[in-house]
């Protein structure tokens, strides 16, 4: 069964993913991962750390001459910013001591008071530098891995941004895994020209506004085999497994499998995709995609649909959140840490995977294998079966 575990701090020295479960014989290299990261620091509205932090990585164990082994893969992403600046070195040194200048006066909307509350901290930032997103990049790099499994099935996952702020995408296009380096060149990673060009626009006027946008991404996975989770135990459906993967990342507030919520206002003889017989194929298709590619917690083999709505950031540009400093109980507003207008064009590449991780966990756990032949084996095995 894969499964991963992060650690380290924003303002570490590193990040560090453990992946284990892969099968040995895999072909991975750092290029390769660095690829799918740079792809998570895309997206206008971003802040300057962007532009300097180089997520410099180095494959500790697990891999050798280029292949996995089979033993856990130990990734470890050094944060050039906490080299580069000696106040982080006092601020995150792991030695005994003390930090001279506590953040008391907590975000509404963030991870602050109630984590300060649970572990009894009187600072905010030994909360706030786990609770940060940056922690992503680790799972990135294992989501990169992941893809990297699942390519050998033939699958291939993406993402687009479908709404930012107010504006929404109206050609109800979707991209192909053709389309992944268009949705990139996109400023937004949005695939509508139009809708992007509308997204930016309202990004300047928050940003001059001192202000966030949250939104909404949209994940695709084509080629995904028939048969991931279960119907017969509630922690094996996908769907459930998907949505907790999504509701995991930073600022998301919701997920949605398919069409669900538009679905949800349907009557029943119009909220089910029909199913046919593809004689050509010799294979069930569905003719629409409003399940999203789940049926009864298992996985139909058409295109999987899972979408994330991301809540604007808590930390703004122009702080006028109302809060209370936790020392002086007096009113306040928050402080300010250095932030983006916007991260959603990078959650949707953070989505991509979430869902990677799921689909590659659950394809591991229906094909097994301890090497990547056995694993491809098997799974063109029980491929043969299915007509």
């Amino acid at each position: 069964m894969l499964r991963y575990l992060t650690a380290g701090e924003s303002h570490g020295q590193a990040l560090v993913v453990i992946l284990e479960g892969l099968p040995a014989g895999l072909e991975i290299t750092v290029e390769e991962i660095q690829a799918e990261m740079a792809r998570r620091r895309l997206g206008y509205g971003r802040g300057p750390r962007q532009r300097f932090e180089q997520d410099e990585l180095t494959l500790v164990g697990g891999v050798r001459h280029g292949r996995t082994l089979g033993s856990p893969l130990a990734i470890e992403i050094k944060n050039s910013e906490w080299f580069r600046s000696d106040k982080w070195h006092e601020e995150m040194s792991p030695a005994p001591g003390a930090t001279k200048d506590p953040l008391t006066q907590v975000r509404p909307g963030h991870a602050d008071l109630v984590g300060m509350q649970k572990y009894g901290f009187t600072d905010a930032r030994d909360v706030l530098e786990r609770a940060s997103a940056r922690e992503t990049a680790a799972r990135v790099a294992a989501g990169a891995v992941a893809k990297k499994l699942l390519s050998l099935l033939g699958v291939d996952i993406l993402s687009h941004i479908v709404q930012m702020g107010s504006v929404r995408a109206t050609t109800g296009a979707r991209p192909t895994p053709a389309d992944l380096a268009a949705v990139d060149a996109s400023e937004v990673r949005c695939f509508d020209q139009a809708a992007g060009d509308a997204m930016i626009e309202e990004i300047k006027a928050c940003a001059k506004d001192g202000d966030s946008l949250g939104g909404v991404a949209e994940v695709l996975a084509y080629g995904v085999p028939v048969g991931l989770g279960s119907h017969v135990h509630w922690d094996r459906k996908i769907d459930a497994a998907l949505a907790q993967a999504i509701m995991s990342i930073q600022a998301v507030k919701g997920v949605e499998i398919g069409d669900a919520f538009n679905v949800a206002g349907r009557r029943g003889s119009v909220a089910h995709d029909a199913i046919s017989w593809d004689a050509a194929k010799g294979d069930y298709r569905r003719e629409s995609s409003l399940a999203g590619g789940t049926e009864g917690g298992i996985t139909t083999g058409e295109l999987l649909v899972v979408r994330a709505a991301m809540k604007p950031l808590a930390t703004l540009n122009r702080p006028t959140l109302k809060t209370v400093d936790v020392v002086t109980k007096e009113e306040t507003v928050s402080f300010k840490e250095r932030t983006d207008v916007t991260a959603v064009p990078a959650m949707g590449v953070v989505a991509e995977t979430m869902v990677a991780l799921v689909l590659a966990a659950e394809a591991q756990r229906k094909f097994g294998g301890d090497s990547v032949a056995e694993f491809v084996r098997n799974a063109e095995s029980f491929r043969e079966t299915l007509p």
